[in-house]
């Protein structure tokens, strides 16, 4: 069986594990990287024996696929020029800067035929995988995602960076729809929110608590699901899953460990997959639209709260803002 002929567009941070990833499966050919820096493009290039490429239009030919790892604010159009030459596109979270851009990215992988994934990573987690054996009607669901602060990221508030995440594992999980969002939040470090807070209630009567901060002291990321008959504990840093359940009149406890794994070789591995075989994604285009469009929706939430509260403390607010 052929390679896919892949290339990484931006090899930041993140981009860097792609490229690695990309390099060493048997399933792919990494024909090169592309990145507006010259310099850190060769960096990744002669690291694993590729071409290394500034613009996206000099790999087009070369492709058949591309993995879409620059900041948010160039998602849209970068994934844009891949479709309408007919390139399956694994573009990472979140899908674009707005829900009209995301479905004009729909409308093109549609009208190529081509495959469109969305880079919620958490989904390929284990722990995630292992978890939806026993939950059954979650009830209650609170989040806490925590982060020290990096730059890296901010051309987004802390929702769309690290919120976005969960709101993807909730929507899937739940599978009802958002009835009602109630959220707060606050700018610190940079001109948008930095830590956010937003309450979800679905249709079905579940409702979700979820927090996220890029300007903690420490890092947590955990998810707690109550349902009649568990609760869940799952600790993403901790790489472990607890699972409590009523027997009589004693709780019994079991833990479940899930490390060592990599979520993101396993995220790449299915994109090829469905490439080959022409099947939906995991997290589709869909999947990553609806995620956004919760999201905006919890952004438009904390615009709105900063608002008034401008309006009730002026001077208090403007020195948050």
């Amino acid at each position: 069986m052929e390679k896919l002929r892949t290339a990484v567009i931006g090899v930041g941070h993140l981009g860097k594990y792609h490229a690695r990833i990309c390099a060493q499966s048997p399933e792919i050919e990494l024909v090169g990287v592309v990145d507006v820096n010259a310099t850190m493009a060769q960096e990744v290039a002669k690291e694993h024996g590729v071409q290394a490429f500034t613009r996206i239009e000099e790999v087009l030919d070369l492709i058949d696929a591309a993995h879409v790892v620059v900041p948010t604010d160039q998602h849209y159009a970068v994934s844009k020029i891949l479709l309408e030459a007919g390139k399956h596109v694994l573009l990472e979270k979140p899908m674009t800067t707005t829900v009209a851009q995301a479905d004009e990215l729909l409308t093109l992988a549609k009208a190529h035929d081509r495959i469109l994934q969305v880079g919620h990573v958490e989904r390929f987690n284990p722990a995630i995988i292992g978890i939806q054996k026993v939950l059954t009607q979650p009830i209650f669901i609170e989040v806490h995602r925590l982060a020290p602060f990096n730059p890296r990221g901010t051309e987004v508030g802390v929702v769309l960076d690290l919120m976005i995440h969960d709101l993807d594992i909730i929507l899937h999980l739940v599978k009802a729809e958002v009835e009602r969002i109630d959220a707060v939040g606050v700018p610190v470090l940079t001109a948008k929110e930095d830590i956010a807070n937003a309450r979800l209630t679905f249709a079905n009567g579940c409702v979700a608590n979820v927090t996220a901060s890029r300007v903690s002291a420490e890092r947590m990321r955990k998810i707690r699901f109550f349902q009649s008959d568990a609760y869940i504990s799952l600790d993403y840093v901790a790489q472990n899953a607890k699972i409590y359940r009523r027997q009589g009149w004693q709780i019994m406890d079991e833990v479940i460990n899930f490390s060592g794994e990599q979520p993101l070789q396993k995220e790449i591995q299915s994109f090829v997959a469905c490439v080959r075989e022409g099947a939906r994604p995991q997290v589709s285009g869909e999947e990553g639209r609806n995620a956004l469009d919760v999201a905006t929706r919890v952004t438009e939430a904390v615009q709105a709260h900063l608002a008034r509260l401008k309006q009730l403390h002026p001077a208090a607010a403007a020195q948050a803002l």
